[in-house]
């Protein structure tokens, strides 16, 4: 049985000097793992047509938290990882989003009912694959279009960093990709917030937001999908 990245976390103080270096090989074994799962339950879903959108949709939903969380294991294991181990293992968690971004794509075709419910997820997965957003729980709540739940990882973060719980560096890039989301979810935003997003946007981040805008039909967002978001150094 493959190991949760988690639990080898959880086991950092073994005395073994071999355990740190084995991470990346358990953390990437369960990775495949999970894709496999992901890709059987999806075929078997996309085959039994509109009536099951509803189930469709949180299965969609499931196999994405599923990457997020394996995102978010590797950030939280980082430090016991080598810096190639790290790179190998998110660039095939990549990998896995952007195949999961495929199918996601093919019964999105032709479909208005699923590109109304899934479009969200589909701006969601090209900001990750594109490496524009790169926190998770952001990620997550953006495709579930969740906009109340990161207003509320905003105020959090707001006071985190008056505190000193949060550096101002990672503070200014969550609040982007929060702020980004918002507007893509049509949130209204202040027009201190449109400040900070232009005083504070990145290369990829840009090319993200200026692929994306006014997306809203079904040509529109089968044409990102199609192209991809390509990312500026």
């Amino acid at each position: 049985m493959v190991t949760n990245p988690q639990d080898l976390c959880d086991s950092r103080q073994t005395p073994e000097a071999n355990v740190r270096r084995s991470y990346g090989v358990f953390i990437t074994g369960y990775y495949k793992d999970n894709s496999r799962v992901w890709k059987q339950d999806f075929n078997i879903m996309a085959s039994r047509g509109k009536s099951e959108t509803s189930k469709l949709k949180q299965n969609m939903e499931e196999q994405l938290d599923r990457l997020m969380q394996q995102l978010q294991d590797l950030e939280e294991c980082r430090e016991d990882l080598d810096e190639e181990e790290y790179e190998e293992t998110k660039k095939e968690t990549l990998e896995q989003l952007e195949e999961f971004n495929e199918s996601l794509k093919k019964i999105m075709t032709g479909d208005m009912t699923l590109v109304d419910e899934l479009g969200g997820m589909q701006l969601a997965i090209q900001a990750a694959i594109s490496q524009a957003f790169k926190t998770p729980e952001v990620i997550r709540l953006f495709a579930k279009k969740q906009p109340g739940q990161l207003r509320t990882r905003l105020a959090e973060m707001d006071r985190d960093v008056m505190v000193g719980k949060m550096s101002r560096d990672v503070h200014t890039q969550q609040k982007m990709e929060i702020l980004t989301a918002l507007r893509k979810l049509g949130e209204k935003l202040t027009p201190e917030d449109d400040t900070f997003l232009a005083e504070n946007a990145t290369a990829t981040l840009s090319q993200f937001e200026k692929v994306t805008a006014n997306l809203g039909s079904e040509d529109k967002i089968m044409a990102l999908a199609s192209s991809g978001v390509k990312t500026q150094a």
